[in-house]
């Protein structure tokens, strides 16, 4: 679970939770995305930052008002 502050939603604090996203996808899916990559040719930052997105869905956020 991620603990936020409703009032800390800036700009800084969601690159904060997209980078930890993107740290959590290289970590796990890194290896199999790299084989992909050199099997088809596609980019890997693009399907990086597609995986990062959805890894962030299924996150439990509690949000502190």
């Amino acid at each position: 679970m991620i603990y936020i502050k409703f009032q800390d939603l800036s700009e800084e604090k969601q690159e904060d939770l997209l980078q930890v996203s993107r740290e959590h996808v290289t970590h796990l899916y890194g290896e199999s995305i790299k084989k992909y990559v050199e099997e088809t040719g596609a980019d890997y930052e693009n399907l990086i930052d597609e995986e990062m997105i959805k890894n962030l869905y299924t996150y439990n956020f509690v949000f502190n008002i």
